[in-house]
């Protein structure tokens, strides 16, 4: 039996077009007998009918069209152009990308088995890469449907969304604990969230059941089904996981858990609510509420969307004691850097000084590696270490 997704119902209706209503303009008589104004009305809807069916969006076709496929190619091999993977798919480019259109149209296309390697950085996370050529299958996808849900998102969701980000993040975190605590004049706790081994327990028919709601095209679902049964996590578990390290992955991750966002927002009314992937926070002056919200949301995780808080992870924090997010420790009047990461940039920062003084990068290459973590950790109380840092460039 088909679960259904009542918060992507509602995304759908809350956004739909008032079309109910039909105004002719007509001005009835008092005897209601203007006939020949009515028929233009009904004549009117009719037509204003025909012309919705014809403007109605070919998915399919748009997703399978070379221009698409192409502009997918140029997405897929972005910083990436050097990679012999990508040199070799581009020397035959049309070909190979008429070949991929013509496997699509056909449904003969099957990804590749996916390439899984170990990284510690410093947690422990098993990350899976897809061939350069399902890479461009998964942006042509994204490319057309990501339009779509974009606009049920909820403003507050920050993770792989274009114009948000950790910062956008950290801001609006900035915001809620000044509106929380009244400018710091009350109490401010902080319910901050992780859901256990989330990339892992995602439950395929629940996410292809939400994405039903907004893309009825069975062929598109047909991709996407194809997509994450390329996945196996193993012990016999079909239809339960997404690999870290998909595109689709990001996206269909912040899909699922819109349901989350729209129980939080308007469920239970929680007004200071931030999501990143799959870690949360909601601010309240009041403990007892967010030990409330807690519950409920697992409740609703469990029981709805078959995943479930992470037991350790999951807890009230008040705000002056410190609060470890997205890579900073955040106080109510500053932030740190957190040690790992701190350590982590130490160590590249070496490994890439150690490369200039041998000449292996340029200049140019080794301080642009370094613009990226500055802009980062200027959001910090680090103003001694980036010092330090140009420093050390500057000697070189």
């Amino acid at each position: 039996m088909k679960q259904q997704c009542k918060y992507g119902k509602r995304a759908t209706s809350c956004r739909a077009s008032r079309l109910n209503r039909a105004d002719n303009g007509s001005r009835f008589n008092a005897n209601d007998r203007n006939v020949g104004n009515a028929n233009n009305g009904l004549l009117e809807i009719v037509q204003s009918a025909e012309t919705s069916i014809k403007m109605r969006r070919d998915l399919w076709q748009e997703l399978c069209g070379y221009e698409n496929l192409f502009l997918a190619f140029r997405k897929a091999r972005r910083h990436k152009t050097l990679k012999p993977y990508v040199l070799n798919f581009e020397k035959s480019l049309k070909e190979n990308l008429l070949s991929l259109r013509t496997e699509l149209f056909l449904h003969s296309y099957k990804p590749e088995p996916l390439k899984t390697f170990i990284i510690r950085d410093p947690k422990t996370r098993k990350i899976s890469k897809s061939e350069f050529k399902d890479r461009v299958v998964h942006h042509a996808l994204c490319n057309i449907i990501e339009p779509i849900f974009e606009k049920l998102f909820v403003y507050d969701s920050y993770a792989n969304r274009k114009g948000k980000g950790t910062i956008k993040a950290l801001k609006r975190f900035d915001y809620f604990k000044r509106k929380a605590s009244k400018n710091n004049t009350g109490n401010c706790f902080v319910l901050k969230c992780d859901i256990k081994h989330y990339f892992q327990t995602v439950n395929h028919e629940i996410l292809l059941n939400i994405i039903r709601q907004k893309i009825k095209d069975k062929k598109i679902i047909w991709l996407i089904n194809t997509i994450l049964q390329n996945h196996k996590i193993g012990g016999g578990r079909d239809g339960i996981g997404m690999p870290l390290g998909n595109l689709t992955s990001q996206f269909f991750a912040n899909v699922y858990l819109n349901e989350l966002d729209y129980f939080v927002k308007h469920e239970l009314k929680a007004k200071y609510y931030i999501r990143y992937v799959d870690d949360f926070v909601i601010l309240d002056k009041d403990y007892k509420n967010l030990e409330k919200y807690k519950e409920a949301i697992n409740k609703f995780l469990t029981g709805y969307l078959k995943i479930e808080l992470h037991p350790s992870k999951s807890k009230i924090i008040k705000l002056d004691k410190g609060l470890n997010l997205l890579g900073f420790r955040v106080f109510y009047y500053h932030k740190l850097l957190r040690k790992a990461n701190k350590r982590k940039f130490e160590r590249q920062f070496k490994e890439k000084l150690e490369l200039y003084k041998n000449k292996n990068i340029s200049r140019e290459d080794f301080a642009q590696s370094l613009q990226g973590w500055l802009g980062y950790a200027m959001w910090a109380n680090t103003y001694k270490l980036r010092n330090k840092v140009i420093k050390q460039i500057s000697k070189h």
